[in-house]
C-alpha cells in the first residue's frame, strides 16, 4: 500500500511539473489550450490517489464533476467574485474563461483515467 502511494505520489510530482512548464511556457495552441486540461484532472486524480489509492471506484467521475463545476464557475467569473481577480496565481489555477471545449478535454482526461483504473482493477482481479 505504501508503495502505491509512493508511486501516485511521484506521478502526482511529475504531472505537477508538466503542468507548471506548460503554464510558464505554452502560450496558446494543442498543449496550453488542450493538452494542460487533460493533464490537470490527470494531475488531480494521481494526487487523490497518492492519499486514497484504493475504494473509491468512481473518482475519475467525482473529479470530472469538480472540473466542470470549476468550469462553470468561471462562466460566472467566481474569481473576481470571491476578490481573486488581481491574483495572477488565483486566476491561472481558477481559469478566466468558460469553453465548452475544456469541459470536453476534463472528460477525456477523467476517461483516461477511468480505463486506466478498470483495466488495472481487471488486472488485479485476474492474479
Amino acid at each position: 500500500m505504501k508503495r502505491k502511494r509512493l508511486l501516485w505520489g511521484a506521478a502526482a510530482a511529475v504531472l505537477l511539473g508538466i503542468e507548471t512548464l506548460i503554464a510558464l511556457f505554452a502560450h496558446g495552441g494543442f498543449i496550453r489550450n488542450y493538452l494542460g486540461d487533460i493533464l490537470a484532472v490527470i494531475f488531480v486524480y494521481a494526487l487523490i490517489r497518492t492519499f486514497v489509492p484504493e475504494k473509491f471506484p468512481f473518482l475519475p467521475a467525482a473529479i470530472f464533476l469538480l472540473a466542470a463545476a470549476v468550469e462553470v464557475g468561471q462562466y460566472f467569473d467566481y474569481a473576481d467574485r470571491l476578490g481573486l481577480g488581481d491574483n495572477a496565481f488565483f486566476r491561472t489555477l481558477l481559469g478566466t474563461g468558460f469553453d465548452l471545449k475544456d469541459i470536453a478535454c476534463y472528460a477525456a482526461g477523467c476517461a483516461l483515467c477511468g480505463a486506466a483504473e478498470y483495466l488495472l482493477r481487471r488486472k488485479r482481479n485476474k492474479e
